[in-house]
Parts: C-alpha cells; sequence; structure tokens
C-alpha cells in the first residue's frame, strides 16, 4: 500500500523533506541539468524536483492512484495526473526524459512499472531510477518515505531495467546522513565523507538508463545483441537541446569514487 499524497506532501515540507530535496536534486542537476528543450515525465511523487527542469519543452507529473494526486504547480495550469501505473495513459514515445522518485518501492508490479515507463520512453531518450537503499539507514526509518516498501540494491536496479530492455549507463548515490535529526546540518560532511568510507551507507541510490538495441538477424539465424547507436558517455537527446556530458556517467560500471 502506497504511502498517501498528504504525508509525502507533509514529508517534504519539514526540514528533513528539504534535506532530501536538496541532496537529490544535485545528483539530478548532475544528471539532467535544466533538461533543455525535452519532454519529461515524472512518475511517483517527483514533483519535489519537477521545477528545476526550467529549460524542458513540457513537464509532467503521473502519480499512481494508490497514493492520491495533488495540483501542481502552485501557479498557472495544472500538470498533474492520476494514473494506474500498470497501465500509464501515454502514446509510446512521447518522453524524452523519465523520473521515478517513490514509484517502485511500493509498486504492486515494479518491472510492469517500468515496462510502461520505457513505452513511454522515446528511442534516444533517458531514464533515471531513485530508490530507496536496501543498506541504507534511510530504509529503515518509518518516518520517512524510504522507510516503507521494498529498498533496492545497485544489482537489483540493473536487472530490472536490463529485464525492461534498457542498458544500465550511470549511477550515483546520496543521503548518507543518517536519519537523526541531531546530524542533519552535518549532512554536507557525511556525503564528501561517505562516498570515499562508506558507500554502502547511502540511503539513496540514482540509476540512470537508455535503450539498447536488439535483434540483428545473423545468417545462422542466432540473434547478436548490440547497443544502441547513441553513445553511453554522451547520450543524444530526441530534441534539439544542446548537448551537455552527463557527469553521472563517469560511474559506469566501475569502482571509482561515487559522485
Amino acid at each position: 500500500m502506497r504511502r498517501a499524497i498528504e504525508d509525502l506532501r507533509s514529508f517534504y515540507g519539514e526540514p528533513t523533506g528539504a534535506l532530501v530535496r536538496r541532496l537529490l536534486a544535485e545528483r539530478l542537476e548532475d544528471a539532467w541539468g535544466e533538461a533543455p528543450g525535452c519532454d519529461v515525465l515524472g512518475i511517483g511523487y517527483a514533483t519535489p524536483w519537477l521545477d528545476a527542469f526550467v529549460g524542458a519543452r513540457r513537464v509532467i507529473a503521473a502519480m499512481p492512484s494508490g497514493q492520491g494526486v495533488e495540483v501542481w504547480p502552485a501557479a498557472g495550469r495544472n500538470r498533474t495526473l492520476l494514473v494506474d501505473d500498470r497501465r500509464l495513459p501515454f502514446p509510446a514515445g512521447s518522453f524524452d526524459r523519465v523520473l521515478l522518485v517513490h514509484a517502485l518501492e511500493e509498486a504492486d508490479d515494479p518491472a510492469q512499472l517500468l515496462t510502461e515507463a520505457v513505452r513511454a520512453l522515446a528511442p534516444a531518450g533517458r531514464i533515471i531510477l531513485a530508490a530507496a537503499a536496501r543498506g541504507g539507514m534511510w530504509a529503515r526509518a518509518e518516518s520517512t518515505p524510504f522507510g516503507h516498501g521494498r529498498p533496492f540494491t545497485r544489482g537489483q536496479l540493473e536487472r530490472l531495467v536490463r529485464a525492461a530492455g534498457l542498458e544500465p549507463t550511470a549511477w550515483s548515490q546520496t543521503l548518507y546522513v543518517p536519519p537523526w535529526t541531531p546530524l542533519l546540518g552535518l549532512a554536507d560532511g557525511f556525503e564528501q565523507i561517505g562516498r570515499r568510507i562508506a558507500p554502502g551507507a547511502a540511503g539513496v541510490i540514482l540509476l540512470e538508463a537508455t535503450r539498447q538495441a536488439y535483434a540483428r538477424i545473423r545468417p545462422s539465424g542466432a540473434t547478436l545483441r548490440v547497443r544502441a547507436e547513441a553513445p553511453g558517455l554522451q547520450p543524444q537527446p530526441v530534441t534539439r537541446g544542446p548537448i551537455t556530458r552527463n557527469p553521472l556517467s563517469r560511474r559506469l560500471d566501475t569502482d571509482a569514487e561515487p559522485l
């Protein structure tokens, strides 16, 4: 059962929620910047971060029916809708960027939700999954949204996206500070230290993925799996926005220090 929209809105209106919003926003800024010229879809409860995509052509927030929906943005035309997360009401290939936050952990069928998100993703689009980290303390803090539903490991997220026809291209982590009020003021220090000496202590994992191509037929009839034409380290948006290098990609499939 999903957390109610009132609980999520209340959490992100508190100091703890404001901290989570800032730290996660920094990782998304590293990955997508202002999403210039892109159509952006947020699934789950992504509205705390969608305002940052000021360069986007269109931004939509899809909120699962078990959670409830809120009006967003506060001023101007409403851009949210209530959806069945097993059957999203968007044509195939509608969005250049898809962001899932508070979406997978409490989904009845995470694989089906991701399949629908991928269906709505443009051929050269990019998707980010932000989920509670199984090894972090935030997954055990029931006073936060990350303490409900199923947390994930990096490996589990990678298997999930590959099963949906995507290829992981980059990943990062954040929320190293324990979810205790007296320590929240030291969050920036925990971020710097945690990345170096305790990567398993992060509270949130972010995994970025893109489409992969399949089924080039060999003369024998066997299929050969190949990567999509867009290079993983410098993905190309489908719209005519400026091309920026994705800092998250430096983390791809390495044991180097996380961003």
